[in-house]
């Protein structure tokens, strides 16, 4: 008996000094991270002129397209550098893992990669007030949609990067019992394991929602199928020693909110996401790879012809006729680019239903209407142009009259966007030059547009000839 007990105190003693042990290995690394942190503080940034901000070079955070700098996070992180009056500088942390580190190393300032807000990161870093809740969703090829609960993922691998929220949550539910066998990747972003899922490569993968909306477009052969997290909250991160600067962040965002400058970078990125179904994405991809081709060299020729990027083309013909070229509208307008007939005589098309004439014709009456609206800037005046090429300049006018009488912006695409679609009720149309509009269709139109270009921007599609 006494045996038995002496084994027994034996045992938890063993227990008790290895938690010990590791308890005090955890406080030994938190302190190490505070006693070494080199805070870049607000002062630093105001006296140095920059914000030097680490991030990641993906979709969501910042990336270059025809060398301009592009990202949900790099534009909220402009916004904030111009509100501080100091240039922005990206710094770019190849590894997941580095970002901490490097903040606390004094490499940057702020840390803005989409991260969430866990308790093992607060105790290393200072957290801004969320800008963005997200769940974790499964996500699988579309053959695998039964697995759809974390009960589902019982004795099933599970792709997902090192160190991140996604790999915290599976040892959670590890912990409660489910047996998910870990697939721990070493810094492959969750863009290209979703690309993994949508081969088929890999069964299951994890992504935040934003990050999985924003694919579903990409690889339209995934689906969503289930949350496995409690709502989770997206912020930017700052040393612990820099609580001004924090600070000044979260006065930035309760502005952006307020005069609605959030709300445009984030319907910019996120709106449109899950504005398609399956069937709409797959038949886009069929034709780029089936009809596409064929008009390739006509529209690479009008988009140089009229500094015009030749994927906007794409997406815009694909928008109005499928890359049909006999094409015809209930409205009376024909071919690929869905000309008028007073219009393709006013641009000199003989042939309406000529492909290379009418690609031709659409283009140089699309860069008409851009330079007409030459008092909006960047994307504005273009998703404007495309609304006036669809519904008309003088209804585009008329929206533009009416966002005004609202105190909205009449310069800005997400004002019209908000009065366009009014223009179809007498009590705002009676009002107006040009009358009666379904306003909601070009909004419809420029939304499909954007997404359809998009897709061109970040894949690279097979058999068609990018210009020099």
């Amino acid at each position: 008996m006494k045996r038995a007990v002496i084994i027994g105190l034996t045992l938890f003693i063993v227990v008790f000094l290895a938690f010990q042990m590791m308890f005090t290995s955890v406080l030994i690394n938190d302190a190490i991270y505070l006693l070494t942190d080199k805070s870049v503080t607000l002062e630093d940034v105001l006296e140095a002129g920059e914000l030097t901000v680490l991030t990641r070079n993906n979709s969501h955070c910042y990336y270059l397209y025809r060398e301009e700098p592009m990202g949900f996070e790099y534009e909220l992180l402009k916004a904030f550098a111009d509100h501080l009056g100091v240039r922005l500088n990206i710094e770019i942390v190849e590894k997941w893992e580095g970002l901490i580190p490097g903040l606390l190393k004094g490499r940057g300032a702020v840390v803005a990669a989409s991260m969430t807000n866990t308790e093992k990161r607060r105790r290393k870093i200072a957290f801004s007030d969320p800008y963005m809740k997200v769940h974790q969703y499964i996500v699988v090829h579309r053959n695998n949609a039964h697995i759809k609960s974390t009960e589902d993922l019982n004795g099933r691998e599970v792709h997902v990067r090192k160190g991140t929220s996604y790999h915290e949550q599976l040892l959670k539910l590890k912990k409660d019992g489910i047996d998910i066998k870990l697939a721990l990747v070493d810094d492959v972003p969750t863009e290209e394991l979703i690309r993994q899922v949508h081969e088929q490569e890999i069964e299951v993968t994890i992504a935040d929602t934003n990050v999985a909306l924003m694919n579903q477009r990409y690889y339209p052969e995934i689906v969503l199928t289930g949350i496995i997290s409690r709502k989770q909250y997206l912020g930017w991160a700052v040393s612990p020693g820099a609580p001004r600067l924090l600070e000044e962040i979260n006065a930035f965002f309760r502005k952006t909110r307020g005069n609605g400058l959030f709300a445009e970078i984030y319907n910019r990125y996120y709106q449109e996401a899950g504005v398609f179904d399956y069937v709409d994405l797959w038949r886009y991809r069929r034709s780029l790879n089936s009809r596409m081709p064929r008009f390739s060299v006509f529209i690479n020729n009008a988009a140089d012809k009229y500094g015009l990027d030749w994927r906007l083309l794409t997406a815009q013909i694909y928008q109005e006729s499928h890359f049909r070229v006999q094409a015809k509208s209930h409205f009376g307008a024909y071919g690929l680019m869905q000309l008028t007939r007073t219009t393709a005589k006013a641009l000199g098309v003989k042939d309406i239903y000529d492909p290379e004439e009418n690609i031709i014709g659409g283009a140089r009456h699309l860069k008409f209407l851009y330079d007409y609206f030459d008092r909006f800037t960047g994307d504005d005046r273009l998703y404007v142009a495309l609304a006036a090429y669809n519904i008309g300049h003088g209804h585009v006018r008329d929206a533009q009259r009416l966002a005004k009488k609202m105190n909205l912006d009449p310069l800005k695409w997400s004002s019209l966007t908000r009065t366009l679609p009014m223009l179809k009720f007498k009590k705002y149309y009676q009002k107006t030059q040009f009358g009666y509009c379904r306003g909601d269709e070009p909004v419809t139109y420029v939304q499909r547009i954007r997404i359809y270009y998009d897709i061109l921007k970040r894949q690279a599609i097979e058999n068609i000839h990018v210009p020099p």
